[in-house]
């Protein structure tokens, strides 16, 4: 019988370079042995995309459907209309098979991951150095309005509040630090 995998979850505020975390860890030469969770949306693909690999597209109503039969472990209305979600069944599979999986969500959706599997799932936040350096990381980027800015702090004041319920968090104040960080908390999990 194969050993059940592990579940690494990362959740940010925007602008805190989670996926960037995330893209040097799978990709890096010493990369960790995880497989990236595809999640779905009802959204339509875009050019290039792929069903199963860019996301798992239902249609509104199959989406709607799998929510009423409890399907997924988290998901989100991002946008009015517009869903997101992971599929249990995406993760029960990888695991099932011996793969450790990595999910990038909200906040609620970890910790709503960590409520279905307990220890088997690692929660690891990662934190601005301060509101003011993600304000200031958010403006360098040049992509979003003011006023947008302005709502991307706010939410992120209100992330921050659940850190302490993760297991773990690191401060990005210095990438290649906190690729460091997060790759040794991740390695331990991953060894438990």
């Amino acid at each position: 019988m194969n050993k059940q995998g592990k579940i690494v979850v990362l959740s940010a505020p925007s602008g805190c370079g989670k996926s960037t975390i995330i893209g040097r860890l799978l990709q890096e030469p010493d990369a960790l042995p995880l497989q990236f969770s595809v999640s779905a949306t009802n959204r339509s693909p875009r050019p290039g995309e792929t069903d199963g690999v860019s996301y798992h597209f239902l249609s509104t109503e199959q989406f709607r459907d799998a929510v009423r039969a409890g399907e997924f472990i988290e998901w989100e209305e991002v946008y009015p209309g517009r869903y997101y979600g992971t599929l249990r069944s995406e993760i029960d599979s990888k695991i099932a098979a011996g793969h450790n999986v990595v999910l990038d969500v909200d906040v609620k959706g970890a910790l709503s991951v960590k409520r279905i599997y307990g220890p088997q799932a690692l929660t690891l936040f990662i934190q601005p150095p301060s509101v003011q350096e993600l304000r200031r990381r958010l403006e360098a980027r040049a992509t979003d309005a003011p006023e947008v800015i302005d709502q991307r702090v706010g939410k992120a004041e209100y992330e921050l509040s659940f850190a302490p319920q993760f297991d773990e968090s690191v401060v990005n104040d210095h990438l290649d630090t906190a690729v460091e960080e997060a790759r040794t908390i991740i390695t331990n999990h991953l060894n438990s």
